[in-house]
């Protein structure tokens, strides 16, 4: 238990804190009316919910949409418990109030084995590690859009403050009307009595705001009309003919743009600029040195009248860079000294089961294996871009951002105020995938509105810029070791991972209250090696942290990305080992784990997994759990000129209670193209310090005559939903090179396949 108590105490900054918290009740997430914004003629029933005076529904969105279609399954809960259609649903950004910070992406960083909530005294950690950290999540309400929480975070208390708003206007028109209030009735937004009286919510809207109704149900289950139905997503139009605004279709009166160039070095400095020819151009308006700040790397802006005038300015800009002090960073030295660590560091254990040490030693056999995976770029279609305006003491801010709150609360630090005075208006993402949880470009277009002479601008990174100063995925690597005995049989398995830590990484940038001196134990290193389902008799699960000094953050899936690829690939060979096929071995390794097994069956049997393919066709599946879900792909796979095509992806997810299965299956489709162009193509290279790829010539993306036909079928539940953006990712690396290895004989252990 110290080990746990170890991170748990990390996350509430000192364990004191934890204690502290701990006896705190639990605060109320139904929020008050005043959370909302006063609009004439709109009437607010609690912290999420407005009535319009024509009957609509104004919903408080605190959720960032990056194409996950967010936005359309938080209004379906609302319109599910306010019998309301869901076309009468309209969208307003959520303020800054603690109500609408994710708790669920807090509690989902606890580093517990799945099948740890099995039996009593395991619960009791389980539940109890969850219930502390939830209340400290409560009180610091971070706003965030990641890990796939977000109608898992909003499950409960959306539907509770919409049914809450629906029992207060019944309330209303019973006293309206003098009637009973079981005796009302309410069917799309309309509030009727057997008398013939009927009126919509809007007729009651400002008696509902004075009344408190007690003992609020929910629906039940089997009343629900909306939630679990496959409904079309109201963005659909607006992103059609673009009438959608993401970040860079910002506009505003006066406004000049900005063009930003950084330190091509990782971790170099600006030493001296050269602007006169950059200035003699015609548009420009001035260059402005850029501080580092959110984790931004040195450089300058060129503020012009048009993006075009901005970079070819940018262009003429004569710098000077020098390199880190510690010498240049390259990814073949880095690949050598995690490995050199990896042999030498026993590493933080986050998981042991048996006597792992006691079965290597009396073993027959051991099966050994080191994977290894690259550094990766998140490659969003919409390049990184911010607009600001500051003006009279308040700056203002539009930004496609995953992280509103901490957006705010960097602009607000750059630009020398306090938060009241910054406003930001969060727009559509062009696709985040974990990089808009970082507020570089917030810093960087903070500074270059304190020196725009109270214009509002928008910077627009280069796709170059881009590609060059993200914030990777990690490289890691992991030595996978199983021990056999005399009959043949596995006796244990044992996993070392050694690369860098993001968690400490990001929180040092955005959330620097809460990083302390010393790195806690971080879940994503591990997830995906330590929490695997299967009953291997003698476990021990380990990791070394590192610090490689490049920069690092959040990538779909995290560390499940590249953490399944191992495992998953690793247990691909004990299988071929031990003359087993590899779907029945895996099934007699999860006696214990009957909703992984049932996963595991749907999507073979979907895949006819076992009957004749076309000639040189060959199927490969990985079983994966990450953020709730669990995912079994199975890969149809062939070889044309010597490289692999990917024909067909079968895959079964359990996610939990489905609000939109139509939204479940764009978001496999999406993640399983996502995860084929990291497994085919990514990868990041650095060389005397500079990122080698540097646009999509070099760092490719699978085409659509590329992309795999994707089929989805769910397993239908009653627990409460789990994530769905990113568990469809980790599984189709390993499924991918376990069909190449039975295709050809040889054993892909380090990613991208293609190279």
């Amino acid at each position: 238990m110290k080990r746990r108590n170890l991170i748990l105490s990390g996350l509430g900054v000192t364990g004191a804190l934890i204690v502290g918290w701990g006896v705190l009740p639990a605060r109320s997430r139904l929020g008050n009316p005043s959370n909302m914004l006063p609009i004439e003629g709109e009437v607010a029933l609690n912290g999420w919910i407005k009535i319009a005076k024509e009957g609509g529904v104004v919903l408080a969105m605190h959720r960032s949409d990056m194409g996950q279609g967010i936005h359309n399954a938080l209004s379906m809960l609302v319109a599910e418990e306010l019998d309301v259609p869901l076309k009468h649903i309209r969208l307003e950004q959520a303020g800054h109030d603690s109500i609408y910070g994710n708790v669920a992406m807090f509690v989902g960083t606890l580093p517990f084995h799945p099948l740890q909530s099995e039996g009593v005294n395991k619960a009791f950690v389980v539940h109890s590690g969850e219930w502390i950290v939830g209340k400290v999540a409560r009180e610091l309400g971070v706003n965030a859009t990641g890990g796939s929480s977000s109608v898992k975070d909003a499950w409960e208390h959306l539907r509770i403050a919409a049914a809450t708003a629906k029992a207060s206007l019944m309330l209303s028109a019973a006293d309206q009307w003098k009637v009973p209030l079981q005796e009302l009735k309410v069917k799309e937004g309309v509030i009727s009595h057997a008398s013939g009286k009927s009126a919509h919510f809007g007729e009651f809207a400002k008696g509902a705001a004075a009344l408190t109704p007690q003992n609020v149900a929910l629906k039940d289950r089997k009343d629900w009309t909306l939630i679990g139905q496959a409904t079309a997503r109201a963005d659909v139009p607006a992103k059609t003919d673009g009438s959608a605004v993401f970040g860079m279709d910002v506009r505003l009166p006066n406004m000049v743009f900005a063009s930003v160039v950084q330190a091509p070095q990782m971790g170099g400095t600006l030493i001296s600029l050269d602007v006169k020819e950059a200035l003699a151009l015609p548009g420009v308006l001035k260059c402005i040195q850029l501080n580092s700040a959110a984790g931004s790397a040195p450089g300058f802006a060129v503020l012009a009248k048009t993006t075009w005038h901005a970079k070819q300015a940018a262009n003429k800009v004569k710098a000077q860079w020098a390199q880190r002090a510690e010498g240049a960073i390259d990814t073949k030295r880095i690949e050598s000294e995690l490995i050199e660590k990896l042999k030498a560091e026993k590493g933080f254990t986050f998981y042991e089961h048996g006597d792992a040490s006691k079965a290597e030693s009396s073993a027959a056999r051991l099966i050994e294996a080191q994977y290894k995976a690259p550094y990766l770029a998140h490659a969003t279609m919409e390049p990184m871009n911010c607009t600001a305006h500051l003006k009279g003491g308040s700056l203002e801010i539009w930004a496609p951002t995953q992280v509103p709150g901490l957006a705010r609360a960097t602009a607000a630090k750059v630009a020398h105020l306090s938060e009241d005075k910054v406003k930001v208006n969060v727009t559509l993402l062009g696709g985040g995938f974990g990089r808009r949880l970082e507020t570089d470009v917030v810093a960087q277009a903070t500074q270059i509105a304190m020196a725009a002479d109270g214009l509002p601008v928008q910077m627009v990174w280069s796709r170059e810029e881009d590609m060059t100063h993200d914030f990777y995925r990690p490289m890691q690597v992991a030595q996978l070791t199983a021990a056999l005995n005399a009959k043949g049989e596995l006796e244990s398995l044992r996993i070392k991972s050694a690369g860098d830590a993001i968690s400490p990484r990001w929180m040092s940038r955005v959330l620097p209250a809460l990083s302390g001196p010393f790195d806690a134990p971080d879940k994503t290193t591990a997830e995906g090696l330590f929490d695997l389902p299967y009953g291997f008799a003698n476990q021990h699960m380990a990791h070394v942290s590192t610090r490689m000094g490049v920069p690092i953050g959040f990538w779909r899936s995290v560390g499940h990305s590249h953490n399944a690829f191992f495992s998953e690939s690793f247990i691909d060979e004990l299988a071929f080992e031990t003359k087993q096929d590899p779907l029945a071995f895996r099934l007699s390794l999860l006696k214990q784990a009957p909703r992984y097994a049932a996963v595991l069956k749907l999507a073979a049997e979907k895949a006819k997994w076992g009957e004749a393919l076309p000639a040189g066709h060959a199927h490969g599946v990985a079983l994966h759990e990450s953020f709730g879900s669990i995912v079994a792909q199975v890969a149809e796979v062939s070889l044309q000129a010597g490289k692999p095509r990917v024909h067909r992806v079968v895959c079964a997810i359990d996610c939990g209670t489905v609000v939109n299965p139509a939204t479940v299956a764009q978001q496999v489709e999406s993640s399983v193209n996502f995860a084929l162009t990291a497994a085919l193509f990514g990868n990041i290279d650095i060389q005397e310090g500079e990122v080698q790829q540097t646009n999509f010539s070099n760092y490719p993306l699978v085409q659509m005559a590329q992309s795999p036909v994707v089929e989805t079928w769910i397993v239908p539940s009653t627990q409460s939903p789990e994530g769905v953006g990113e568990p469809a990712v980790p599984p189709l690396a390993p499924a991918v090179s376990n069909a190449l290895f039975k295709l050809t004989g040889k054993r892909w252990r380090a990613l991208p396949l293609m190279a």
